[in-house]
């Protein structure tokens, strides 16, 4: 994400990272840290939100405790929005339990990842398509970034999907993101 933060500063934005670990922490408190830097960053609900695969899940579920400080608008880059099936596959090894914890456990419920809620603001989803496709791979010829499939990355999101030449673990460093997300905000009025 710091090519996309460093992008986005050259665009006249102001963004600010959030870290978290879900080795070591668990999706409330990832998401409750980051309503308490929206509370001590932002003065207005003159803000965008950018997440990466699990960060997505994270702004989700941050949702439901801003209250009257939703943001301005949202971009998801390669978000899970229904559980995946690498997830799925890979949550009955020990060590994907130890690295990714809780939340990586959570990734493969589906009941969890369909209830999620969605942002009321206007959202943008990029998806990757730059994976690789054969009959004999997972996804077989359907659309990926290497991780997720394009369906599983739009769920039944009916807004604005923007499919990108980019695997999953790459796709935040893409120079069309970073424009995208900056023209996005400039033509709403440049939320921070």
């Amino acid at each position: 994400m710091w090519r996309l933060r460093r992008r986005l500063r050259r665009a006249g934005h102001r963004p600010i990272l959030f870290g978290y670990s879900p080795t070591f922490e668990t999706l409330q408190g990832a998401s409750g840290r980051l309503v308490e830097l929206i509370d001590r960053r932002v003065d207005t609900g003159d803000y965008a939100l950018v997440g990466h695969s699990l960060g997505t899940v994270i702004i989700r579920t941050a949702l439901g405790q801003l209250e009257n400080r939703m943001p301005a608008a949202c971009f998801f880059l390669a978000p899970p929005m229904v559980a995946c099936q690498a997830a799925r596959f890979f949550s009955r090894f020990r060590l994907y339990r130890l690295l990714t914890g809780e939340m990586g456990q959570l990734l493969a419920d589906d009941t969890f990842m369909r209830h999620l809620p969605m942002p009321a603001s206007p959202t943008r989803i990029y998806a990757g398509v730059g994976g690789p496709r054969a009959a004999w791979l997972p996804f077989g010829m359907e659309a990926n970034d290497g991780i997720l499939s394009v369906s599983e990355a739009t769920g039944s999101f009916a807004g604005d999907v923007v499919e990108m030449p980019s695997i999953h673990t790459f796709i935040m460093h893409s120079k069309r993101v970073a424009a995208d997300i900056a023209g996005f905000l400039d033509r709403r009025g440049r939320p921070r």
